[in-house]
């Protein structure tokens, strides 16, 4: 079997009340796919560099949550929320027929995919978490401080945007856009990677032929996140129970801390599908810079909890006689066992 090609695509827009969910379905497109979500700010170009890496017996339907990349924002005076974020999830299966859905999420992408899955487990097979577990949960006054911004800025974006509608935003090189988002990221998407992160998400400037500008809703930047107390990560946790569950972590991030232990050993308790990887070295994006040492634990995970079948397009003739000749031998194994307990008795 080979893998995935970052050009074997098709280009999907999922309707939804405000516009559509915009995403690129890679490789088969005969069986249900992995479901990817990309983390705050960035979209399906965050994994780039993971695709050609993956098994192409599966395909993997990337997508851009709303106001990123190229999916449509929600309407005007409204306010981006986290739980918005969770129910893309059942649209996609709805709009798919899917009963079951396989996940795969990066940073905000990974916490859309933990709630989901704690609220809906019987619908969810497996789950890849990249760089993170559940949401964070900060001290009381910082909460209350972040909530306050929030307001104050979102109200501070709308008034901008509305002058916007009658002015260009501010425009920038691509030198300058990949400095820029590098620093935003702390670095964790060093500069000859942010390619993948800004294809989907700049306009080409009118005014200044050689700039481009940032094309997301600025509103995302303050959207309102679930803050949890304890008690109740836990109990999510536990509803998600022998789910197959994968998590890899870059020792560099803070993203996975003191407080995410609980709920990991939730996770880990009595479930012999869950897996923790730490990648020596890695950041944030850890799936970015480092997709080889990722794919390393995700393709064997993904080949045991989602196995390719003898329909799978990816199976060549050949394959189906080996396989074929392995469950002849399986069978044979099996009735010599059988023979063999009967001459006991």
């Amino acid at each position: 079997m080979g893998t995935l090609s970052l050009s074997d695509y098709k280009e999907v827009k999922i309707p939804v009340p405000w516009g559509h969910i915009a995403g690129r379905w890679y490789g088969n497109r005969k069986e249900r796919p992995i479901l990817a979500i990309h983390g705050w700010l960035d979209n399906l170009g965050t994994f780039d560099r993971l695709i050609p890496l993956l098994p192409d017996y599966i395909g993997v339907l990337c997508i851009d949550l709303p106001g990123h990349g190229k999916s449509s924002r929600i309407q005007p005076g409204m306010h981006y929320s986290i739980y918005d974020y969770v129910i893309i999830i059942p649209r996609v299966k709805k709009e798919y027929g899917w009963s079951k859905v396989s996940l795969m999420g990066h940073s905000l992408g990974g916490i859309i995919s933990f709630l989901y899955t704690s609220l809906a487990p019987h619908t969810v097979d497996m789950v890849i978490s990249l760089d993170i577990v559940m949401p964070m949960t900060p001290e009381p006054k910082k909460v209350i401080g972040s909530l306050v911004q929030t307001i104050e800025k979102h109200l501070e974006v709308e008034d901008r945007q509305e002058k916007i509608n009658l002015h260009e935003p501010p425009s920038y090189t691509m030198s300058q856009l990949t400095e820029i988002l590098a620093k935003g990221s702390s670095n964790s998407v060093p500069p000859e990677l942010a390619k993948h992160l800004l294809h989907r998400q700049l306009s080409k400037s009118q005014l200044y032929p050689e700039k481009y500008y940032f094309a997301r809703d600025g509103r995302v930047k303050f959207y309102h996140r679930t803050q949890m107390e304890p008690g109740l990560t836990e109990e999510l946790s536990k509803r998600i129970k022998k789910k197959p569950y994968l998590i890899i972590k870059g020792s560099k991030s803070p993203m996975i801390g003191v407080l995410s232990e609980r709920p990991l050993s939730i996770l880990r308790e009595n479930n012999p599908h869950f897996e923790f990887h730490e990648l020596d070295g890695g950041t944030h994006h850890v799936h970015l810079h480092g997709a080889e040492e990722c794919a390393r634990y995700i393709v064997p995970f993904i080949r045991r909890h989602r196995p390719p079948t003898l329909t799978s397009w990816s199976l060549t003739a050949k394959e189906h006689q080996l396989n074929a000749k392995e469950n002849r031998r399986q069978q044979e194994r099996f009735l010599e066992r059988r023979k063999n307990n009967h001459s006991k008795l």
